[in-house]
């Protein structure tokens, strides 16, 4: 596998991001919301709002790059918007298609944490569409299910699923020495 890079995105990203995050959509999401929905996502409008994110503030966007420059994954955190027993929120988390299940999430993730408890935040939560099969994907990192909510997406009356970590710093510990065990 090339090396993947994981960094602070840079509003020249934008345009990458904003393909992704439409793709990733119309994947996860075929069959489940309308065809018309998914197709008239717009890259052009997610771009212009993705690189408004990014220069008001880089550093909660991140960005995994392969050796070619191409983004393969990105994610984006910041303040909770919602329930006040978290104190930190990871907004967005997404993996190009071909390139899941190769750890990108896991580290994009530990980034984005790293991030929220830089910057005094020590709990997260985080919502997913139910229907998204990538949800399991928290489980298996230690996320509880907190909360759900009704939703309407494109027509479509959705469940959310919330899923909470409480104690960020104490999972940063943890995959750090996960992640030290399994070095040769």
């Amino acid at each position: 596998m090339s090396e993947i890079k994981i960094r602070p995105a840079r509003p020249g990203d934008a345009h990458g991001i904003a393909r992704l995050d439409v793709e990733t959509w119309r994947t996860t999401y075929a069959g489940v919301l309308s065809t018309a929905y998914l197709v008239g996502l717009s890259e052009r409008r997610r771009e212009a709002g993705w690189r408004g994110v990014i220069l008001r503030e880089p550093r909660d966007v991140r960005v995994a790059v392969g050796s070619n420059g191409a983004i393969l994954g990105f994610g984006s955190c910041g303040p909770n918007r919602g329930d006040r027993s978290f104190t930190g929120e990871v907004f967005t988390l997404y993996v190009a298609p071909d390139w899941q299940n190769q750890g990108i999430g896991r580290r994009l993730l530990i980034a984005l944490f790293r991030r929220l408890v830089a910057t005094g935040r020590r709990s997260a939560i985080l919502w997913v569409l139910r229907e998204n099969p990538s949800r399991f994907f928290y489980e298996r990192l230690g996320a509880q299910q907190v909360s759900r909510k009704p939703l309407a997406v494109g027509g479509a009356a959705i469940e959310a699923i919330a899923y909470g970590w409480h104690d960020l710093p104490g999972f940063l510990a943890e995959v750090s020495s996960e992640d030290r065990e399994s070095e040769p």
